[in-house]
C-alpha cells in the first residue's frame, strides 16, 4: 500500500508550535508515521524497540530528569537520542530548551519544535492531525452526502443518478461533502473518513446543467468538508430477477480499506424518490447503532423470530 506523508510545516502550523531550530524549511520534512512517542525510557539508557521515525515529545518527566544527571551522563543521553534522527523533537510547556539538544540538533540536524500547551492535550491534538494526514487512502468514484448526522457513501454506475440525488437531498437541507471523486482515509481501524479532493470540493456535475456550485447557489451550510463514513449505499437499475432486501434482517458489509462499513443496494426506477429513501435509509442505520432493528421487532410482535422468513 502507498505510504502518505505529511509536511512538518503543516502540522507546526495547525499545532501553532514555534520552531527553535531547523536545519531546513520545515515543508522539506515529511513526516510517515501516525504515532508519536516519548523518550523517556530511551534517555534512561534502554534503547530497545525505539521507534526513529516517530516525532519525540519531552514534556515535564524527561526535561527535569535530564536536568538531574551529571552533565556528562545528560549528554550522552541526549547525543543517544538525537544520534536516532527522529523527524522532530518537540518539547511542551514552554519548558527551556538544554545547551545539549541545541548542540546535538544541529549536528544530526533534527528539528526542535516549542509549545506552551501540556503534554497530554498535545500528544492527543498532534494524533488527532496524523492519523487523518498519514492514514491510508483511496478515491472512490460516488457521491458522499451528510444526511441526519449520517455519512452517506453512494456508489453505482456513470448515469444511474447520484448526483441527481445528492442535489434533491442538499435541497431538503443535507449536506454535500463529495462529487464524483470521494477520498476515503482509514483514519482507525473501526473508521473511515470521506472527503473531497481539493479543487473539486463543493462543485457537482448535473447531465444537462453543466457545473453546479453547492456552496454558492445552496449556502454554505449545504456542503461540509469531511465526515465518517456511516453507511454504503449502491443504486443499480431495477433487476426483476434479483432478490432485493426487503426485511432488513441481515446485515450486509462492504470492506473498505480492512474496515466492515453498513452497506445495502437500492433498486432505481421510475417513481421511485431516492432521495427519500436515502433519508430513511440514515435514520434506520442510526437506529441500529443505537440498538434498535425495526424488523426484528416486528417479527417478535408475529411472533417469527425464531423462523426463517422468505419475502
Amino acid at each position: 500500500m502507498q505510504q502518505f506523508s505529511v509536511s512538518l510545516k503543516k502540522i507546526a502550523e495547525q499545532l501553532r508550535l514555534e520552531t527553535a531550530y531547523s536545519p531546513t524549511d520545515l515543508e522539506n520534512i515529511p513526516i510517515y508515521t501516525m504515532d508519536v512517542n516519548r523518550p523517556g525510557l530511551l534517555l534512561t539508557g534502554y534503547d530497545e524497540y525505539f521507534e526513529p521515525t516517530r516525532i519525540q515529545i519531552c514534556g515535564n518527566a524527561e526535561m527535569n530528569y535530564l536536568k538531574c544527571l551529571p552533565e556528562d551522563e545528560r549528554r550522552s543521553h541526549v547525543h543517544t537520542l538525537f544520534a536516532m534522527k527522529p523527524p522532530a523533537i518537540v518539547i511542551t510547556r514552554n519548558l527551556p530548551i538544554l545547551d545539549e539538544m541545541l548542540e546535538f540538533a544541529k549536528e544530526y540536524e533534527v528539528p526542535i519544535l516549542c509549545t506552551g500547551e501540556n503534554t497530554s492535550a498535545m500528544m492527543s491534538n498532534l494524533i488527532s492531525i496524523l492519523s487523518v494526514e498519514v492514514a491510508p487512502r483511496i478515491t472512490r468514484h460516488g457521491v458522499f452526502v451528510e444526511v441526519y448526522g449520517e455519512g452517506i457513501l453512494i456508489l453505482g454506475d456513470s448515469g444511474v443518478g447520484k448526483s441527481e440525488t445528492a442535489v434533491e437531498l442538499v435541497k431538503r437541507g443535507h449536506r454535500l461533502i463529495a462529487d464524483d471523486a470521494v477520498e476515503l482515509r482509514r483514519v482507525s481501524n473501526r473508521s473511515i473518513v470521506g472527503t473531497s479532493p481539493e479543487n473539486i470540493r463543493h462543485f457537482i456535475e448535473l447531465r444537462g446543467v453543466g457545473i453546479v456550485n453547492v456552496a454558492r447557489v445552496f449556502g454554505v451550510g449545504a456542503v461540509k468538508v469531511s465526515e465518517k463514513v456511516d453507511l454504503v449505499v449502491e443504486l443499480e437499475p431495477w433487476d426483476k430477477t434479483k432478490a432485493y432486501n426487503r426485511t432488513g434482517l441481515e446485515n450486509e458489509t462492504m470492506d473498505v480499506l480492512g474496515v466492515e462499513l453498513p452497506y445495502t443496494v437500492i433498486p432505481v426506477m421510475p417513481g421511485r424518490n431516492l432521495a427519500v429513501i436515502i433519508e430513511a435509509a440514515a435514520i434506520n442505520n442510526r437506529q441500529k447503532k443505537m440498538g434498535y432493528n425495526a424488523a426484528q421487532e416486528l417479527m417478535q410482535r408475529l411472533g417469527l423470530e425464531n423462523e426463517d422468513i422468505k419475502f
